[in-house]
C-alpha cells in the first residue's frame, strides 16, 4: 500500500466510523468554542503545535534574514571595490593618449594631473601609472613617485588583468592592475587603481537598525499570522487532537486503496505524488513509481502526456498495454489550492467488445446510408445493378453479382422458371471464375440461389465447400471458385411486393469467417432497398419503351416516293423521354411537295399522342392541297379544341404546339414557307451561302385570334432548305441566338454536301442524349426542266377540245408515251369539256412528265365539280366517273384565280 508523506509508521487499530466530535460548549466572541480557544495555545490540540511551530519558524527566519544581510553586504562590498577598481584601471589605460604619454620624455608630467582628476572623479584611492618594470610615474603622494610597485605585475605584463586583496599603508583594498597597449598590441605600461573596502562597505552599519526593526515588525506580523491560522486550523479540525486526525486519515486512507477506481496526484512539475493500488495494477506502476516524473514510468506517449499536461480531461478512452482505460483529470489548483491535478481511472475494458460491436452497428448503418443515397441514382435497370454491386464491395462483401431475369431488363414483368442474366458484378479483383456479365444462368434445383428464387427468403452458406446442392450447379466452375479463395456465400432474392426480380450474391473471400446471422439481416436489408429502386427502372423502361414505340409509330417509316427534293432526315429523342416533335414529307399535285415539321409543348404519352393526331389532320388537310397559311389556320383550331375539350389524366393540357409548312414547286422553283411560332427555315444556296429567310413567325397553334401569314421564295436549282425543331438549336445551357449561329457555321462548312452529309454534319455538334427531342430534314431542290412540261391556252369554245387533243398527242409521242395517248385524250377531252361547260375563263392545260403523267385543265371558276353515279335515264354526269377509272389519282385545288382539276396516270 502506498503511504502518504509524513505518516506515522505507527498507528492505532482503523475504525471506519465518524470521527469523535467535541463537546458542545457556548460559542465565543469569535464563534468558536471558549474551550476551543484555549486549547489552541496549549501542546495538546493541532493547532496549538502549529502555533509553536510556526513562532520558531518565524524567529529562526528573521535571525536567519540578519545574518544573511550582514554577510551579503560584505559580499557586495568586496564586490563594489573590484568592479570600480578594474572599470577606473580600464577607462585610463585606454584613455586617448595613454600610451602615448608613456613613451614622452617626462610621462609623470602628463600623466600624474590626469591620475589625480580621475581618481578625485571616481572616489577610488590610487591611480597609479608605471612602466612595464613597476617604476611608478604617478602616485596620490608625491614622493612615491618613482619608486617600485608594490603589488603582482607579471600577468599585467603578459597582457592579463591582475584583481587582488591586500593589506596596504590605508588599510585593507582591492586594487587592479591592467595593461596599457599601444596600436600594435605592444604593452608599454601598467596602470593600477585600488580603493579600500571601508569606503564602499560602510552602508552596512546603516542598514542593521533598519533590517532589525524590518525584522521586529515581521515577527509580529508573523505571530499574529500564525495565530489566525492556528484559529482556523482550529475551526477545520473542530479541535481533534493527533490521535483523532490519525483516525480519520485511516479512514481517508482505507476509502483511497479500498476503491475499484484509479487516483493518482500529480505535483505541478510532473512527479507522482501518490497512486492508490488500483492506480498501480492499471497502469503496471514500479514500486518506487512515487516521487518520480510521470514520463519516466514506462507509460504510453499518449498517456504519459495527459499526466504530465494537467489539462481538464473528462471520460477520455486510453489503450494502456491491453486495458482500455476511461480518464478524468481536473487541477488542484482552481481554488487555491496546490499546484498539480488529480486523475482517476477506470477500467473499461469490457467495454470494448461492446465498443467493436457499435463500430461495427456504425459502419452497417453507414453502407445502408450510401445505399440510399448511391442505390437509385437513374432510370436505367442494369446501373441500378451495378450501384448495388459497388455500395457493398468491399465494406460487406468482396464480390457481389446481380442476376436478373431477361423479362425485367426489358421493362417486363418477370416470368418464374426462366433462366437469368448476369447483369452487374463488382469485386476486388476482376479475374474471379465467376459466370461473366451478360451471362445466362440456369441454376438447379439445389442450388442456394434456386432455393431462394422458389421460397423467396435470403439464403446463406457458411462454408461453400461444405454445401452439396451449390457444388452440384456447375463442378467444373465451382472447383475454379474454391480454388481462387471464395469460400462463403449469402444470396438474397430482389423482390418488390410480390414480384421476384432476379438475385443478388454476395461472395467472401478475404476475411476468414463466413457470414453470419447478423449480416444475413444485413444483405437482406441492402437488397431491399436496391429491389425498389430496380423495380421503379423496371417500370420506367416499361413506360419508356411504350412511348418510344408510340412515338416511333406515328412518325414516318420512309420517305415517300416524289422528285420534287433529294431529302435526308433525323430524329433524336430527348434524354429525358419521348417529346411530341414530328416532320412529314407529303407528295402534292402538280409534281410539289410539302414539307413540315412541328413540336407539341411537353414530353411523355401525351404530348407523342397529341403529335399524332396533328400528323394525321395534317396529311388530311394537305389532301386538300390548302395554302400552307389555311392549314395553320386549321390547325391552331384543332388545338384549341383539344385543350377545351380534353384534358389528360394528370391534369396537364397541351400548352401549344409550333409548325412549319412549306410547299415547293419544281415547275416555278418555288417554295411558299408558313409558320406557327416555330424556329426560321435556313436555306443553303448552291455558292455555299447560307441565310435564315424572313418568315413571320405566326403565334403558336393553340393561341387563336390572329392570321397566319406566307413567303414565297424562289430557289435555284440545288439549293437546300433545311427545316428543324428548337431541340436543335435551343439547350439549357445556350441560348437560342447561339444555337442559330452554331447552325449557320455548320451549314457553312459543307457547301455542296449531299442532304445525308449535311445532316451528319449538323447533328455531330450535339450531344449524344441531346436535352429535348430533335428533328432535322436536309432537302436540296430539283427543278422539272421546260423539256418535261407542255402548257397550252383553250378558248372558251367547244371546238377548241379537238386541237387540244391533237396537241397533246403529238406531245406525247415526243415524249414516247404513245401507250398513253388514248387514255389522256378521254381524260382531257372530259375535263377541257367540262371547264368550257361549267366554268369560266381562262382555261388552260398542262402536262408534267415526272414520275407520273400529270394532266391539269385550269379555269377562272371556284365551283368544284363532285363524283356521282348517274342513272340510267341521265344523258350526262358520266365524265368524272370515267376520269376517276382511267387515271391513277385526281383531284381539284384552288389557286387565287379560280381552281386546276388534274389527273396522274403512271408511266409505263
Amino acid at each position: 500500500m502506498v503511504r502518504l508523506p509524513g505518516r506515522p509508521e505507527t498507528r492505532p487499530p482503523r475504525s471506519f466510523g465518524r470521527p469523535r466530535a467535541p463537546e458542545r460548549q457556548a460559542p465565543g466572541a469569535d464563534g468558536a468554542p471558549p474551550g476551543v480557544l484555549r486549547s489552541a495555545v496549549t501542546r495538546r490540540s493541532v493547532a496549538g503545535q502549529v502555533f509553536l511551530l510556526q513562532v520558531v519558524i518565524v524567529l529562526l527566519l528573521v535571525v536567519s534574514a540578519v545574518v544573511a544581510q550582514v554577510l551579503q553586504v560584505r559580499h557586495d562590498s568586496d564586490q563594489e571595490a573590484r568592479n570600480r577598481s578594474l572599470a577606473v584601471a580600464e577607462s585610463f589605460a585606454n584613455a586617448p593618449g595613454t600610451a602615448a604619454a608613456l613613451r614622452a620624455p617626462d610621462p609623470t608630467a602628463v600623466l600624474q594631473p590626469r591620475a589625480e582628476a580621475t581618481r578625485k572623479a571616481t572616489g577610488v584611492d590610487f591611480v597609479v601609472v608605471m612602466s612595464t618594470d613597476g617604476k611608478r610615474y604617478t602616485h596620490p603622494n608625491a614622493d612615491r613617485i618613482g619608486k617600485t610597485f608594490v603589488g603582482t605585475i607579471a600577468p599585467a605584463v603578459a597582457g592579463g588583468t591582475v584583481v587582488e586583496e591586500v593589506n596596504g599603508t590605508i588599510g585593507p583594498l582591492v586594487q587592479v592592475v591592467v595593461p596599457v597597449k599601444d596600436k600594435s598590441g605592444k604593452v608599454v605600461g601598467l596602470v593600477s587603481a585600488g580603493i579600500t573596502t571601508a569606503h564602499v562597505g560602510g552602508t552596512a552599519d546603516q542598514q542593521l537598525p533598519l533590517l532589525l526593526a524590518a525584522a521586529a515588525a515581521a515577527l509580529a506580523l508573523a505571530t499574529a499570522g500564525t495565530a489566525l491560522v492556528s484559529r482556523r486550523l482550529l475551526r477545520q479540525t473542530h479541535g481533534l487532537g493527533p490521535y483523532e486526525m490519525t483516525r480519520m486519515y485511516e479512514h481517508h486512507d482505507a476509502v483511497l486503496h479500498s476503491v475499484r477506481e484509479g487516483v493518482l496526484i500529480v505535483g505541478g512539475g510532473g512527479r507522482l505524488l501518490l497512486a492508490n493500488d488500483e492506480a498501480q495494477r492499471l497502469l503496471d506502476l514500479p514500486e518506487d513509481a512515487e516521487q518520480r516524473h510521470v514520463l519516466e514510468l514506462g507509460l504510453d506517449d499518449e498517456t504519459a502526456g495527459l499526466l504530465a499536461s494537467g489539462r481538464v480531461a473528462t471520460d477520455e478512452v486510453h489503450l494502456v498495454k491491453d486495458r482500455l482505460l476511461a480518464i478524468n483529470q481536473r487541477p488542484t489548483d482552481l481554488r487555491g489550492g496546490p499546484p498539480g491535478s488529480v486523475t482517476t481511472l477506470r477500467d473499461s475494458t469490457e467495454l470494448r467488445a461492446l465498443s467493436g460491436r457499435a463500430e461495427v452497428a456504425r459502419e452497417r448503418l453507414n453502407m445502408l446510408y450510401d445505399a440510399g443515397v448511391g442505390i437509385g441514382t437513374s432510370l436505367d435497370v442494369v446501373r441500378t445493378a451495378e450501384e448495388l454491386a459497388e455500395v457493398a464491395v468491399p465494406r460487406f462483401a468482396d464480390f457481389v453479382t446481380v442476376d436478373l431475369f431477361d423479362a425485367v431488363l426489358k421493362g417486363e414483368e418477370p416470368k418464374p422458371g426462366t433462366a437469368l442474366r448476369r447483369a452487374a458484378f463488382s469485386g476486388l479483383r476482376k479475374d474471379a471464375p465467376l459466370y461473366p456479365l451478360g451471362e445466362r444462368i440456369r441454376f438447379v434445383s439445389t442450388s442456394p440461389q434456386a432455393r431462394s428464387l422458389t421460397t423467396g427468403q435470403a439464403v446463406v452458406e457458411p462454408v461453400l465447400r461444405e454445401a452439396p446442392g451449390w457444388l452440384a450447379q456447375d463442378a467444373e466452375r465451382t472447383g475454379r471458385i474454391l480454388r481462387y479463395g471464395i469460400h462463403s456465400l449469402i444470396t438474397v432474392p430482389l423482390r418488390a411486393g410480390t414480384l421476384v426480380l432476379g438475385l443478388a450474391n454476395f461472395w467472401r473471400s478475404e476475411k476468414p469467417q463466413p457470414f453470419d446471422t447478423e449480416e444475413l439481416a444485413l444483405a437482406e436489408e441492402l437488397v431491399a432497398r436496391a429491389a425498389v429502386s430496380i423495380d421503379n427502372a423496371r417500370r420506367y423502361t416499361r413506360e419508356h419503351s411504350m412511348a418510344v414505340a408510340l412515338q416511333r409509330s406515328l412518325l414516318p417509316r420512309s420517305l415517300p416516293e416524289q422528285g420534287a427534293l433529294e431529302i435526308a432526315y433525323r430524329y433524336l429523342p430527348a434524354q429525358a423521354g419521348v417529346g411530341g416533335d414530328w416532320f412529314d414529307v407529303l407528295p402534292l399535285s402538280g409534281a410539289r411537295v410539302a414539307l413540315v415539321v412541328g413540336d407539341v409543348v411537353g414530353h411523355g404519352l401525351h404530348a407523342a399522342a397529341t403529335m399524332g393526331r396533328l400528323r394525321t389532320a395534317v396529311h388530311n388537310f394537305s389532301a386538300l392541297d390548302l395554302p400552307p397559311d389555311e392549314l395553320l389556320g386549321l390547325l391552331d383550331e384543332l388545338v384549341g379544341r383539344i385543350d377545351q375539350d380534353e384534358t389528360p389524366a394528370d391534369g396537364a393540357a397541351v400548352t401549344g404546339a409550333t409548325c412549319l409548312y412549306a410547299v415547293y414547286d419544281p415547275v416555278s422553283r418555288r417554295c411558299t414557307v408558313a409558320r406557327a411560332g416555330h424556329p426560321p427555315p435556313v436555306l443553303v444556296r448552291p455558292d455555299g451561302e447560307v441565310e435564315f429567310p424572313e418568315v413571320p413567325a405566326g403565334p403558336p397553334l393553340g393561341l387563336g385570334g390572329l392570321p397566319f401569314e406566307t413567303v414565297d421564295l424562289e430557289l435555284p436549282e440545288g439549293s437546300s432548305l433545311v427545316l428543324y425543331t428548337d431541340g436543335l438549336v435551343e439547350d439549357r445551357d445556350r441560348d437560342i441566338d447561339v444555337g442559330l449561329e452554331l447552325l449557320r457555321d455548320a451549314l457553312r462548312r459543307a457547301p455542296g454536301a449531299s442532304p445525308e452529309d449535311t445532316c451528319r454534319t449538323v447533328l455531330d455538334r450535339l450531344p449524344a442524349r441531346p436535352s429535348d427531342d430533335v428533328a432535322l430534314i436536309v432537302a436540296r431542290t430539283r427543278v422539272l426542266g421546260a423539256d418535261r412540261v407542255a402548257e397550252w391556252q383553250v378558248p372558251s369554245d367547244p371546238a377548241a377540245v379537238g386541237e387540244v387533243r391533237a396537241s397533246v398527242v403529238r406531245r406525247l409521242g415526243e415524249w414516247g408515251l404513245e401507250e398513253l395517248s388514248f387514255t389522256t385524250e378521254l381524260i382531257l377531252s372530259e375535263l377541257v369539256t367540262n371547264a368550257i361547260r361549267y366554268g369560266r375563263g381562262p382555261i388552260g392545260v398542262r402536262l408534267l412528265r415526272e414520275r407520273t403523267l400529270i394532266c391539269e385543265v385550269s379555269d377562272g371558276s371556284t365551283t368544284s365539280p363532285h363524283l356521282r353515279y348517274a342513272a340510267s335515264t341521265d344523258e350526262g354526269g358520266r365524265g368524272l366517273f370515267l376520269v376517276a377509272q382511267l387515271a391513277e389519282r385526281w383531284g381539284t385545288r384552288y389557286t387565287p384565280t379560280g381552281k386546276i382539276i388534274w389527273a396522274e396516270q403512271p408511266l409505263p
